[in-house]
Order: C-alpha cells, then sequence, then structure tokens
C-alpha cells in the first residue's frame, strides 16, 4: 500500500491498510449492526480478496467492496450468500466526500491483488472457540474440538429427547450447513457424510432457529468456526481421550429431564424399554 498504518474511516468500520493485509475494525454501538459488533476486528490478507470496487451508495454515500476469494473465508462461506447488506463484513459505506480518496485506495488494492480464483485453503482466521449459543430447541456449544446440543425440555422434538444430548467431534463431521434464522425454517445443521431426517427439528444433529433465538450475530460466527475446524482438521493435533469425557450434571437439571421424559412416556410418545433406558442413562450422568 502507499504508506503502512494508513486508516479509512467509514460508518460502522474503518479500514486499515497494510503492506499484506487489511484489518478491518467494526464500531460497537447500537446502530451498528450486531453481526459486525460480534466480530469486533478482522485481518484480511490481500492474498484473501479476488475483487475491488467502489460504487455509488444510498443517501449521499459511496460504497467500497472488496470481495473474498471463494473459499478464502469460513464466514463468508458459511453464510452462504445470506447476509443482508448491511451486515455484510467486507462493504465499507463513506461519505460521497469522500470518493476522491476511497478510490485512490480501490486502486492500490487492485494493483496488489494477484488471484480471483478459489482458495485452496481458508485464508481468513474464523471466530476463536469456545462459542457457544441458544436456539430454540437447545443450547450450541463449540470448545474447538467438539460441538454440543443440550436440547431444551420446552423446544425440544420428542425424537430429539429420544436421542438425548448430542456430542459430534470434529473428525466426525463434514461440514456446516447455515440457514439464516432471518428466514423460514433457520437452522444450524451438523453434516456427517450420512442421510439426515429431512425436517431440521427431527434431526439430533441439527439445533433449530426461532424468533430471537440463534440470532445472526452469534449463530454464523459458530458455523464459521466449526466450518474452519472441518476444514483443517487434518493438521490439527490429535484430542487427548481425557478430553472426550463428559462433564458431570447438574442434578436438578438431571431430575427436570427425567420428569419430561416421564410426560412424554405417559403421552405414549415413548415406549416402556426407552423410557427405561433413557431413565437409566440420565442417572449415570450423576
Amino acid at each position: 500500500m502507499s504508506r503502512m498504518g494508513d486508516v479509512l474511516a467509514g460508518f460502522h468500520a474503518a479500514w486499515e491498510f497494510e503492506s499484506d493485509s487489511v484489518l478491518i475494525r467494526y464500531e460497537r454501538g447500537l446502530r451498528t449492526p450486531k453481526l459486525l459488533s460480534a466480530l469486533g476486528e478482522r485481518r484480511i490478507p490481500l492474498a484473501a480478496i479476488g475483487r475491488v470496487t467502489l460504487t455509488a451508495g444510498k443517501r449521499g454515500t459511496v460504497v467500497l467492496q472488496a470481495e473474498p476469494r471463494p473459499g478464502a473465508d469460513p464466514l463468508m462461506e458459511a453464510a452462504a450468500g445470506q447476509l443482508k447488506e448491511g451486515c455484510d463484513p467486507y462493504r465499507l459505506v463513506l461519505p460521497a466526500q469522500r470518493e476522491t480518496l476511497a478510490e485512490y485506495y480501490a486502486d492500490e488494492l487492485r494493483a496488489r491483488l494477484t488471484d480471483s480464483g478459489p482458495a485452496e485453503r481458508f485464508l481468513v482466521d474464523a471466530p476463536e472457540a469456545p462459542l457457544s449459543f441458544k436456539a430454540y430447541d437447545g443450547k450450541a456449544s463449540f470448545d474447538g474440538r467438539t460441538v454440543r446440543f443440550r436440547w431444551f425440555w420446552t423446544g425440544a422434538s420428542s425424537a430429539k429427547w429420544k436421542a438425548g444430548d448430542q456430542s459430534f467431534a470434529v473428525s466426525a463431521l463434514s461440514g456446516v450447513e447455515w440457514r439464516s434464522p432471518e428466514v423460514f425454517e433457520g437452522h444450524l445443521r451438523l453434516l456427517r457424510g450420512e442421510a439426515a431426517p429431512a425436517q431440521a427439528d427431527q434431526d439430533p444433529a441439527t439445533v433449530v432457529f426461532g424468533l430471537g433465538y440463534g440470532p445472526v450475530h452469534e449463530s454464523l460466527p459458530f458455523a464459521a468456526a466449526v466450518l474452519a475446524a472441518v476444514r483443517g482438521r487434518g493438521s490439527a493435533a490429535a484430542v487427548p481421550a481425557a478430553a472426550a469425557v463428559t462433564p458431570r450434571r447438574d442434578p436438578a437439571d438431571i431430575a427436570e429431564r427425567i420428569r419430561h421424559l416421564g410426560e412424554l412416556h405417559l403421552a405414549g410418545l415413548v415406549t416402556d424399554e426407552e423410557f427405561s433406558a433413557k431413565k437409566a442413562e440420565l442417572l449415570a450422568e450423576l
């Protein structure tokens, strides 16, 4: 770039230009989209950028847009084109008076881009684990090695209660499917290379979103982190056996789960054998 450390500030974000990357810092405020506030800052290597544009925006603004190469950013790969324009982390909106300055930086960036084709690996860092969020039917957590789903008795289907709380090692996953909570049937599905139930609420490898549950700024960084771990697991160190041990449950939580299991049993949704087996499984967690 022209001078290391040059900064171009716009609405909700500022871009700092370095010799081999752009450091994007997002504002934290009521008017800033929650996803950008949650990301905080991101360093985008120039090698991850495929194209740069400058276009007229709305209401006396211009928009400097960097487009990542396919496969370069786990966040954008997980989003799969579902982000609203205002939540795009590669979009910098500026007052029209700064158009000349923005054009200068756009030209500087274009001159340093080397490839616009698909990237062979992720070049942008994913959000760091541990991460968690509340879906409608359960709580999802990720520690960098294992994804865990803990079902809520108020929202989980009987099929998920029968299956019990779930743990998925990164090594057992083939990918992640994120469907935005802002559209119908939003969910986070863990892909395992095998056929899954068509309905998300029947799949123990899926948590379902809903109004106020699994918001974009929580569930998308989560999905990106899991996807990055899945794609990069080949170079990851083996997980010690002790790390796979499930922690002891809260006795009050176990009692509540047994109570709900009994309700399912009385309603005829769980057989005698299933009730006995699941109850024994829950008691063993104490």
